[in-house]
């Protein structure tokens, strides 16, 4: 866990706000002890999550791919190779929406900008030396145009298919 007490409160009041915003349809299966609190997503986004990650084309239309993600104080943050498709589509449009679904066991969606980091950004330095123990070597190193992100989120919601997920 890399969050401290006050990136977990907002992200707290981020979800709370979500869900409060929801339809009703979200509010009725996102609900009771199903509804995870912020404390619970952080525990429950331990390590490297595969992400379902949404970008949107220049004619608006919606493109899924996977990415490895690992959550760091409250934010998604993810890779992907300068060539890639999502990349340019990053470049042009950041918005995303960035999901994680373990079967029904637990569910964690997420809708935001994606931020290109650099080394400038306040957070790289801890990002990249996450990254770089648990995969074993820095992945900037792993071509020659990798770019790391991290997701700004303005919506998100957390579900647990039981009490004892």
């Amino acid at each position: 866990m890399h969050e401290t007490p006050e990136e977990i409160a907002a992200l707290d009041a981020l979800m709370t706000a979500s869900h409060a915003g929801g339809t009703a349809h979200l509010r009725e299966i996102v609900s009771g002890e199903r509804r995870m609190d912020a404390a619970q997503v952080v525990a429950a986004l331990t390590g490297m999550k595969v992400l379902t990650l949404a970008t949107v084309t220049a004619r608006g239309e919606p493109r899924v791919s996977a990415v490895d993600g690992h959550f760091l104080h409250g934010r998604w943050t993810f890779g992907t190779d300068g060539r890639s498709a999502k990349a340019r589509h990053l470049a042009r449009r950041p918005a995303v929406s960035v999901a994680h679904v373990d079967g029904e066991r637990l569910g964690v969606f997420c809708h935001g900008t994606a931020v290109r980091l650099d080394p400038q950004d306040p957070i790289w330095d801890e990002t990249i030396a996450h990254w770089a123990q648990h995969y074993g070597s820095d992945p900037t190193t792993w071509g020659d145009d990798v770019r790391m992100y991290r997701v700004e989120p303005t919506w998100f919601v957390g579900y647990r298919g039981s009490p004892a997920d």
